[in-house]
């Protein structure tokens, strides 16, 4: 998105600061993490370098930037996913899944924050580590529901076929297996008191 004519354009900030994200992680999925800089940034939405330094004073703001706005789009995904479950048992576990096993029904932004997401903690331990502090924050709210080995090992299952989508393995059938992964998340084989 480049914002046209900088001197007669109305000051938008918050404008601005959303397609300075959303091009950052544009630039990490086509071109990889060391490839966002400011200038390229800059380039890509029309402004100048200083207009992205107005917004993060670093480089790794505006990834820990990117990154928080892809996780928090990511766990949107997740509690509306449970919001329509019926079923208490399993249910952040289920969500889990249809956030992240893409089956094709997912619109291009849904899947670009999913694959930036996994691209910037794939390419960060910093990152890797918020991921793993925001997992464990949820397994501990929903520990009631989905603290089970077996559920466990789904949401294992989950992140495997997560990786595959944006590592060209070639999952034959991902719907049955998707299915298969449900059907898990529904039945009480080891549910702990």
């Amino acid at each position: 998105m480049e914002i046209k004519n900088a001197h007669k354009r109305k000051k938008q900030p918050e404008l601005v600061r959303r397609a300075l994200l959303d091009e950052a992680a544009r630039i990490t999925l086509e071109q990889g993490l060391s490839k966002v800089t400011f200038q390229a940034v800059a380039d890509a939405v029309g402004v100048t370098k200083g207009g992205v330094m107005h917004h993060f004073a670093t480089k790794d703001a505006l990834i820990l930037e990117v990154f928080y706005d892809a996780m928090a789009k990511f766990e949107s995904e997740v509690n509306a996913a449970m919001a329509k479950d019926p079923v208490s048992y399993g249910s952040f576990t289920r969500a889990y899944i249809d956030a992240t096993i893409s089956l094709g029904e997912k619109g291009q932004a849904e899947f670009n924050s999913q694959a930036t997401l996994y691209v910037l903690m794939l390419g960060d331990r910093m990152l890797r580590e918020r991921w793993a502090e925001w997992s464990n924050e949820q397994l501990k709210k929903h520990a009631d529901t989905d603290n089970t080995e077996t559920l466990c090992m789904v949401r294992l299952v989950a992140d495997g076929i997560w990786l595959s989508d944006f590592s060209g393995i070639d999952i034959s059938d991902k719907v049955s297996l998707r299915e298969r992964l449900i059907n898990m998340t529904q039945q009480h084989f080891d549910k702990q008191p």
